[in-house]
């Protein structure tokens, strides 16, 4: 039997139709209790409780095995009531801690910094420096660099000249 163009658009646009949800019976596909669920939008996981600990990844752990969950550095115990973790009181960081280790269940600082950075050069705290004729600059204990600029008066000459090394101009015709 040979179908016409025009037959094999309308039986394509008919079999889907056919095939509806209701026509799949589910008793054809029998699932465990642990599988089935109220809504069809959800997927379905065994449950664990009382006999193993699932970590983020979904890799299941016995009772009483000590395991990482995620990305976490503290050791968790399984449980039969679930996971059970050790979450010390971590010291803070120092603020000036330019290197911090995640070796063990708390953040290590390898490297407090005492110094400050002002455009490429190293200043010890407290240094003073002027990086102008004009700034006054200061490495405080926060590592930041404090700078003052100059505030010149206006001159009393119709000429001033800026000399150098100095930071305002000065009258040199009176």
């Amino acid at each position: 039997m040979a179908l016409h163009i025009h037959e094999a658009w309308i039986l394509l646009l008919v079999l889907p139709a056919l095939v509806t949800p209701a026509a799949i019976n589910h008793e054809d596909y029998p699932a465990d209790e642990g599988d089935q669920t109220s809504s069809n939008d959800n997927l379905i996981f065994d449950d664990y409780r009382g006999k193993g600990c699932v970590d983020d990844s979904g890799f299941v752990y016995k009772l009483g095995e000590r395991f990482f969950p995620g990305h976490s550095n503290c050791p968790c115990v399984c449980t039969e009531d679930g996971p059970v973790c050790d979450q010390p009181e971590c010291p803070k960081i120092h603020p000036k801690c330019t290197k911090v280790e995640h070796n063990g269940c708390c953040p290590e600082c390898k490297e407090v910094r005492n110094f400050c950075e002002y455009h490429g050069k190293n200043y010890k705290i407290l240094e003073e420096f002027k990086p102008s004729p004009c700034e006054w600059c200061r490495c405080e204990p926060s590592n930041e660099v404090h700078c003052v600029v100059a505030d010149c008066a206006v001159p009393e000459c119709v000429n001033p000249v800026y000399e150098p090394e100095q930071c305002c101009p000065v009258c040199k015709n009176g």
